[in-house]
């Protein structure tokens, strides 16, 4: 069984970076997609960004396209999302998640394992 593990969250100023990692045990990145999903309070999950298994191909939500960057090291098993140039937008739990091979193509819905999540809070 996949379990997943969040950490890096905290406060950041507007403008700050912050990276997140995602530790994954149970099964070998090279079999698993990764997403990140984040929400916000009074809103409902929003999918930020996933990295494919076998051929690291990533993808991105408009509105973190070009502050965000989704990475692995497949020898830690661990999934990284680097947020720069953040906004009080970007304030959130985020979640990493899994549901195998893919990144879902249905969304966040598509997910099946989930890990526990991190706070975000993007604030001067």
């Amino acid at each position: 069984q996949v379990q997943l593990v969040e950490s890096g969250g905290g406060l950041v100023q507007p403008g700050g970076s912050l990276t997140l990692s995602c530790s994954v045990s149970g099964f070998s990145l090279e079999y698993l997609a990764i997403g990140w999903v984040r929400q916000a309070p009074g809103k409902e999950r929003e999918g930020v960004s996933c990295i494919g298994s076998a051929d690291d191909s990533t993808q991105y939500a408009d509105s973190v396209k070009g502050r965000f960057k989704i990475s692995k090291d497949k020898s830690k098993n661990t999934v990284y999302l680097q947020m720069n140039r953040m906004i009080p937008e970007d304030t959130a739990v985020y979640y990493c998640a899994t549901d195998g091979w893919f990144c879902p193509s249905n969304g966040v819905a598509g997910f099946s394992s989930w890990g526990q999540g991190t706070q975000v809070t993007v604030s001067s």
